[in-house]
């Protein structure tokens, strides 16, 4: 293993966004079971400190590899496609028209029923830019899908953050 490494190498997993949650949490579990630090009591301080190293490495892999919409945003970094969130928010005019509609319609709701059926329309688009994603970030592919899978991360970033308002209007309907 090399500190150096990118996660996915890290973990011994192929660059693509599609990977199966419970594999990768056996190979969280036995990564950690060999970096520990208390595997390397008997051995002093400086290995240990090694061994926290390697155990802080892993889990920070591990934070970014569990959360698709990390891993994605990672895998375009990797790719020469960095999400830049704070300074890159151009989305296609469709798109833009869409969160318009839906900040519309939740403004609109009066009762938890529409809420509900907005929250349906919002998780069937959210499924369909994740479907995207993985055909986007599949093993092979290039530095031009993954700007448009970077496009798609950002897009993905404000349906999270629509979603919150969504059940926080929820909560506010349902007292």
């Amino acid at each position: 293993m090399n500190l150096g490494d990118d996660d996915f190498t890290l973990f011994g997993l192929p660059q693509r966004f599609a990977l199966d949650r419970a594999d990768l949490d056996q190979r969280w579990r036995r990564l950690q079971g060999e970096v520990h630090p208390d595997r390397f009591a008997a051995e002093g301080g400086a290995a240990q400190r090694v061994a926290m190293q390697w155990s802080v490495r892993v889990n920070e892999a591990y934070g970014r590899l569990k959360q698709p919409l990390q891993r994605a945003a990672y895998l375009c970094e990797l790719r020469g496609a960095p999400i830049e969130a704070e300074n890159n928010t151009a989305m296609p005019a469709a798109f833009l028209m869409q969160q318009m509609e839906w900040r519309e319609a939740l403004d609109d709701a009066r009762d938890v029923a529409a809420v509900e059926a907005l929250d349906a329309e919002v998780r069937q688009a959210e499924a369909a830019l994740i479907a995207e994603l993985d055909t986007l970030l599949a093993e092979n592919a290039d530095a031009a899908a993954a700007k448009q899978a970077a496009q798609r991360v950002r897009a993905l970033m404000f349906v999270a953050r629509f979603r919150d308002d969504i059940d926080r209007r929820v909560d506010g309907l349902g007292q």
